[in-house]
């Protein structure tokens, strides 16, 4: 088994740390309780933070041309800037974050999901976006890992959220020596998941380890961190994943009995219909790859992008559908 760094990830602090919603609620939310013994959290509840109580009347987003403004309809007060002033001296105070879990449809948190209104009272729903305290995250950090409970409880999203958010973690902690050698072993294990995320953009990360342009070595890992973040970021295709383990499953198809080739294509067949999670194919490739001795593909991966511990028994194809 692999071991793992802990990324360090910015939750929403009303899911399951502390009663803070607006109506004085905490959230019983699974996916961050499954991720308390493999993640360091840094919880945060915006609205608190800025002065409101708990309980606290509602806020909203108003449409003010091509901005939003956050307003609490009740008491007439605008929060906009003070929620803007906020969250730039939070983001401030982080140090190698690797990720955020925010909650959904929040005015402050809400990821794509945030309800924006016409007017302060009485109006109907413009559009959806993000929350002001979000639109500050994702101006500061462009290209981490992002998601919110709603749509982490789709697996084929919570998946890639992990993997994503493991990798980028790895290669936090490699880069702190900047050693090239680190720098092509890391490309080198996570062939295979690069692969499956972007085959262009593996290639064109190839490129930069290969730096035949003779770059410093600082600007060749800000390069390859960003193609890191490039390449994660739209969800893996299932048609991605399944010609990776197609490929995968080329190394061992002359060793292995008709009924196991058989076996294959049924569990193949199950992930493109969505009827199981990509961890069930891996875990069968995976024991081949134990069975025949392949010391290239065990070390890849691919075959283990995030911890085992973290794939749940009740894993379905249900969930807010991939955007």
């Amino acid at each position: 088994m692999r071991a793992f760094a802990k990324p360090k990830i910015v939750v929403s602090k009303c899911m399951e740390f502390a009663a803070c919603r607006y109506n004085g609620d905490k959230i019983s939310e699974p996916v961050v309780s499954s991720l308390a013994d493999y993640v360091e959290f840094i919880p945060v509840c915006p609205e608190v933070e800025i002065g409101l109580g708990t309980p606290r009347e509602v806020i909203r987003l108003v449409v003010d041309g091509e901005k939003n403004q956050l307003i609490q309809p009740k008491t007439k007060k605008n929060l906009t800037q003070v929620m803007t002033d906020f969250a730039d001296d939070f983001i401030t105070s982080l140090t190698n974050t690797d990720g955020f879990l925010l909650k959904s449809r929040s005015p402050s948190c809400g990821i794509t999901d945030a309800k924006i209104y016409a007017r302060i009272d009485n109006s109907p729903v413009v559009r959806t976006g993000s929350g002001t305290f979000t639109s500050r995250i994702q101006a500061a950090f462009p290209g981490k890992p992002i998601e919110d409970e709603g749509r982490l409880k789709n697996f084929i999203i919570r998946e890639h959220y992990f993997t994503h958010l493991f990798t980028v973690t790895d290669f936090r902690i490699m880069k702190q020596d900047l050693k090239m050698k680190e720098l092509v072993n890391f490309h080198a294990k996570n062939k295979y998941l690069f692969m499956a995320c972007n085959q262009v953009k593996m290639r064109e990360m190839g490129r930069v380890v290969a730096n035949q342009a003779g770059l410093e070595i600082d600007e060749v890992f800000s390069l390859y961190e960003q193609g890191l973040n490039e390449l994660f970021a739209t969800t893996v295709k299932l048609t991605a994943h399944i010609n990776v383990c197609q490929h995968v499953f080329g190394y061992f198809s002359n060793q292995l009995t008709s009924a196991e080739k058989l076996h294959f294509e049924q569990l193949l067949d199950q992930y493109r219909k969505k009827q199981i999670p990509l961890s069930s194919v891996l875990g069968v490739l995976r024991s081949w790859c134990y069975r025949f001795e392949n010391a290239y593909l065990l070390m890849q991966t691919y075959f283990e992008p995030y911890p085992e511990g973290l794939i749940a028994i009740s894993d379905s194809g249900k969930g807010r559908a991939l955007s």
